[in-house]
């Protein structure tokens, strides 16, 4: 984990409230289909103003630590957000110190390991601490690149 400077972002996206626990079962679960919506082909081509072709998880609103609940939105990255696509919301992500985790290889899994690591350093105590503010994930082709608030 190194820490870096993250730029301010703002995301436009779908929205929803849930935890880790509930995420760990089924029935519960509500990322895979917020990351199925997310990911279907061409559904943020109506987003004006996209700053790439990435796409984003900011995870924010924490309860507590990575025990509490949630939000998370997924979304694109975009200049502004004047005007908003029906049932998409729009969330700034303020700069500031992160700790940078790159998740690389097979996908999801490499994604579920770097989290099960950024646990284990909470867990543990590992210095920095984090901030459980506003965390972002940027899902790019190469894999993606964790940005957790210090």
């Amino acid at each position: 984990m190194n820490v870096t400077e993250r730029a301010e972002l703002t995301v436009v996206g779908w929205v929803v409230r849930t935890s880790n626990a509930d995420e760990m079962d089924p029935a519960r679960a509500r990322l895979p289909a917020l990351w199925q919506r997310a990911g279907a082909p061409g559904v943020f081509a109506h987003v004006p103003g996209r700053i790439d072709e990435n796409l984003y998880a900011v995870l924010t609103d924490y309860e507590s630590d990575h025990n509490g609940a949630y939000t998370q939105i997924v979304g694109v990255g975009v200049r502004t957000a004047p005007r908003l696509p029906e049932g998409m919301v729009a969330v700034r992500v303020p700069a500031g110190p992160a700790l940078l985790v790159e998740a690389r290889g097979q996908l999801p899994q490499a994604l579920i390991e770097a989290w099960q690591g950024v646990w284990k350093h909470t867990e543990s105590g590992g210095v920095p601490p984090r901030a459980f503010t506003t965390d972002v994930e940027v899902h790019h082709r190469d894999g993606v690149d964790l940005y957790l608030a210090i």
